[in-house]
């Protein structure tokens, strides 16, 4: 089995806050995560694009590849993301940190928001279900957002996971991303605007409360 691996977007001074992105992938697959992996080079892009508006807020950019492409039960992505945030740890020390991820990507953060450094989890057509904890974003602030033409992941469970986070988590939002669709072809700059935006907001509310 091949080892997760992390590509950094850094900006040329020590990291304030980072941004850990966690690519999408398949209900059930044991292939290896490579660079042709369509999940993760959609991720990849967004990175190279969010990049530059989070390095003029002092955050760095850290894009997780998982181990392989499938859920697979979670147990193993889950691994993958926790020892992405020790990695964050040794670099940069206990700065805060938001997850940013699309589609299974969001479904591995909320499993690891919980993590001491976490701040904030935005979730990108995310795939939630039932089984999904809530209890992990005690303290934490959620961004959802949701294209209607989404065929692959629900747009209703999104909303039925956001109100489940509401009185645990400490701020959430749904974004309706109106008639886009999953793969963040389609509407590729509002997808970048919402999720640097998301990203960056969650980071203020976290120095905000900091600071009162």
């Amino acid at each position: 089995m091949s080892e997760p691996t992390l590509t950094t977007y850094a900006a040329g001074g020590p990291a304030e806050a980072v941004v850990l992105m966690l690519h999408g992938g398949k209900p059930r697959s044991r292939q290896p995560v490579d660079r042709r992996s369509a999940s993760w080079r959609r991720s990849e892009w967004m990175a190279r694009s969010i990049a530059a508006k989070a390095h003029a807020a002092e955050a760095h950019v850290w894009l997780l590849r998982y181990r392989e492409r499938g859920w697979n039960g979670g147990r193993d992505r889950i691994e993958d993301a926790r020892w992405a945030l020790d990695a964050v740890r040794t670099a940069h020390g206990d700065v805060p940190v938001v997850l940013l991820g699309h589609s299974m990507g969001a479904r591995v953060a909320v499993h690891v928001a919980d993590d001491p450094s976490v701040v904030g989890v935005v979730g990108l057509a995310p795939w939630w279900a039932a089984e999904d904890p809530v209890s992990t974003l005690s303290g934490r602030a959620l961004v959802a957002a949701h294209g209607r033409r989404d065929r692959i992941t629900s747009f209703a469970e999104t909303t039925r996971y956001v109100e489940r986070a509401k009185g645990i988590a400490t701020a959430v939002e749904l974004v309706d991303m109106g008639a886009l669709g999953h793969y963040m072809l389609t509407g590729v700059e509002a997808w970048n605007t919402v999720a640097s935006t998301s990203a960056l907001q969650l980071l203020r509310l976290h120095q905000d409360a900091r600071d009162s």
